[in-house]
């Protein structure tokens, strides 16, 4: 066997070093999937933490592979036990951008940039949902005026997709937050991170 894949062969600094780069990743994980199993529960209508989750994955998660992938798994398993329904790859796409957002952010995750991801989330999300639901549903005529009267139609709800992320981008970056304080190897990674 590979002496490294048994850890053999490495100094405790490689250990160590080790430590500070999967400690936040695994904070990052266990709190995305708390948010998918929120977004499974009972909830109203577009009020869940997938928006927030995708920013915070972008933003978090070093490997960018990670960073998609987590949130998109989320989402499907999610799909999964809730019903798949033809939208889906528009609103995986939104997602994707949404993680793009979050990349954004990974440099400097300052309040008012997380509340700006945010915005520009909930509006990507209903600009292009939106717009898959008027190209390829059967309820808008494909007119002007019927674009117009589906986005009309999507207004209540981009209250509740803008609601529901920053309530969960809140609890997500302010959890990541707290165990950064919490435990000194998530600060010591982050400044680690900064000086790179």
């Amino acid at each position: 066997m590979n002496d490294q894949f048994l850890g053999k062969g490495h100094s405790s600094g490689d250990s160590e070093e080790r430590n500070l780069y999967y400690m936040p990743a695994a904070i990052a994980a266990a709190l995305i999937a708390v948010a998918a199993i929120l977004r499974i529960l009972p909830h109203p209508w577009n009020f869940t933490p997938v928006g927030a989750m995708a920013i915070f994955s972008g933003s978090v998660l070093r490997n960018r592979s990670a960073a998609l992938v987590l949130p998109l798994t989320a989402l499907f398993a999610g799909a999964a036990l809730v019903g798949f329904h033809k939208l889906m790859l528009a609103v995986y796409g939104s997602f994707v951008i949404s993680v793009v957002i979050g990349r954004w952010l990974a440099g400097s995750r300052t309040v008012a940039r997380i509340l700006g991801a945010v915005l520009l989330g909930a509006a990507q999300f209903y600009v292009l949902t939106n717009l898959a639901t008027w190209a390829f549903l059967n309820f808008y005529p494909k007119t002007g005026e019927g674009l117009w009267a589906c986005y009309v139609a999507g207004l209540p709800l981009v209250w509740n997709t803008l609601a529901g992320d920053v309530v969960y981008a809140a609890v997500l970056f302010g959890g990541y937050v707290l165990a950064e304080r919490m435990l000194p190897e998530t600060r010591e990674a982050r400044q680690g991170e900064k000086q790179s």
